[in-house]
Parts: structure tokens; C-alpha cells; sequence
């Protein structure tokens, strides 16, 4: 089989309607979507860790005040 090179094939192109696509111009934006959506799921997966930790901070009650409660053993 032979190598294919951008200019030595008509199928090198998506034929729409009214224009033609060219196949690297495809490429390029998958590429790029998938780049995109790789550094936003590091970016969420961070987000929620960094969240999933101030809850468990606040839920351990360090920066809770300390509450003074009445005795219950008046007589």
C-alpha cells in the first residue's frame, strides 16, 4: 500500500454541500477538544478534592468556637 500524502489524493477531504473540509483541519480540532477536555477534568478533579477537603476541615470542628454550656445540676 502506498503512503498517503496530503496532495496525492481527492480523499483527502470531507465534501459537504457548498465546501470541502480538509482532513487535517479535522485532526487539528479533535486534537485540541480532547487537549481541552483533558486539562479541564485535572482542573475539576483539583476543584473537588480541594473542596472535599475544606468539608472534612469544617465538619472536624477545629474552627469551631467552644460553647459553654449550663450545669444541669442545680439543686
Amino acid at each position: 500500500m502506498p503512503p498517503v500524502t496530503p496532495g496525492s489524493s481527492s480523499d483527502s477531504e470531507q465534501n459537504l454541500a457548498f465546501f470541502a473540509i480538509p482532513q487535517s483541519l479535522l485532526l487539528q480540532v479533535g486534537t485540541a477538544s480532547i487537549l481541552l477536555l483533558q486539562i479541564g477534568e485535572k482542573a475539576t478533579t483539583e476543584t473537588i478534592q480541594a473542596f472535599g477537603e475544606a468539608t472534612e476541615e469544617l465538619f472536624r470542628g477545629d474552627r469551631l468556637p467552644i460553647l459553654n454550656f449550663p450545669d444541669d445540676h442545680e439543686s
